[in-house]
């Protein structure tokens, strides 16, 4: 592909992304695997320079752009090497016309970035929320050690007890040691969660939304399979996940259960007022992650950020009523809007009685509401909240 050739696929590229954005279809990267899966003719080369021309005009765009042109023609006002190939070539984009506007740039659309200043993100620490993330890995102790562990690279030894970062685009994923369970991809900030939760042995503990299971690996790892835990969620091809993951690692998780919304009670019955620990990691907007998915700030709008706190209250709601007296519950979001994290908090003890919010001790983080916020800009992970609920 020539150079221009490179830009015009990027332009299409984006259009797809864009609609996808408006209409909650396809995300990026998928809708990039599509595209190249039917042009046979890129080389590797080319479909790396088309992603890197993609996912540039996406961190550079706060907006949703009118269309991938005007994105790209966004990406022409900041690197002056694009303007010529707009040369209306065969396999080009068309040359640019007098008045055309380019997209606006910015953090995110105009009602978002209102809602990060709220949130006290601004300035550095917004910019940095579409930065490019590293790899990190968490050792699983139940196969290996940190210390001991031999990999074909080496990787930057983290805060967090077992975690390791490697360069973004690492490709742990063929590595012997993955797929022989030693190691689970796992940032950093969510290794801290695990840790943050203060499980210990003989407890018995339930992951409330737990996805694919990452969390519920790293507490089997930590307590050395010695508590009782029970990894619940509504999604039955990620839940299904957990199994083979489970096995790979040499992790023992007692019970998976999948909840039909709506009638959670109802699944969870055994367990209610049982639990020592629960795990909230609740459906948020994801916009602690944009550095992974930047897209996500296009997909977002107000009425799905209603959405996600009501169902956050909903979560939290469901999960008190299965912790016993002591117990506690940890709540997280992998965001950094206070809608999703201080104001769900504050919401919930409003709503329940004989629940108090406790410190967190960890070395990264920093205190937001009654708990704990990390950002890319202060601690080098995904931004997530955290908060311990105690009961009784």
């Amino acid at each position: 592909m020539t150079p221009s050739a490179r830009v015009q696929a990027a332009i299409e590229l984006l259009d797809q992304i864009i609609e996808g954005a408006r209409n909650k279809g396809a995300p990026a990267d998928r809708l990039i695997s599509a595209y190249f899966k039917t042009r046979r003719y890129a080389g590797s080369k080319d479909r790396r320079t088309v992603r890197d021309l993609v996912y540039q005009a996406i961190r550079l765009c706060g907006e949703v752009p009118h269309d991938g042109r005007s994105a790209m023609l966004a990406m022409a006002t900041q690197d002056a090497n694009l303007v010529p190939l707009f040369d209306g070539s065969a396999h080009g984009p068309a040359k640019m016309g007098d008045g055309e506007m380019a997209a606006f740039i910015g953090v995110a659309p105009e009602w978002l970035e209102k809602k990060l200043t709220g949130s006290a993100i601004t300035g550095q620490e917004a910019e940095a929320l579409l930065g490019r993330a590293s790899l990190d890995v968490r050792v699983n102790v139940l196969k290996a050690s940190r210390e001991s562990l031999e990999l074909p690279e080496e990787g930057q030894a983290l805060s967090a007890p077992n975690g390791l970062r490697f360069s973004s685009g690492t490709q742990v994923e063929q590595w012997p040691q993955y797929r022989d369970g030693q190691i689970e991809i796992q940032d950093h900030a969510s290794q801290w969660v695990c840790e943050a939760i203060g499980a210990e042995t003989g407890e018995t503990i339930v992951d409330l939304c737990a996805g694919a299971g990452g969390k519920t690996l790293a507490l089997a790892a930590k307590l050395g399979n010695a508590a009782s835990l029970v990894a619940c969620d509504t999604d039955k091809r990620r839940l299904g996940n957990l199994a083979p993951r489970a096995a790979r690692a040499g992790a023992q998780v007692d019970h998976t259960v999948l909840l039909n919304p709506g009638e959670e009670r109802e699944a969870l019955a055994v367990w209610a007022g049982k639990a020592d620990r629960v795990l909230v990691d609740a459906p948020c907007s994801g916009s602690g992650t944009w550095r992974r998915s930047p897209e996500g700030r296009w997909r977002l709008d107000r009425k799905e950020l209603t959405r996600l706190t009501k169902l956050q209250d909903h979560v939290l709601d469901i999960g008190a009523e299965l912790v016993k007296p002591g117990g506690t519950m940890t709540f997280v979001t992998c965001s950094v809007l206070d809608d999703e994290g201080p104001a769900r908090v504050g919401a919930f003890l409003s709503r329940h009685e004989g629940w108090n919010a406790v410190p967190i001790e960890m070395p990264i983080g920093r205190k937001r509401g009654e708990g704990k916020r990390f950002t890319p800009f202060h601690d080098g992970t995904d931004g997530f909240f955290v908060a311990n609920l105690h009961f009784g």
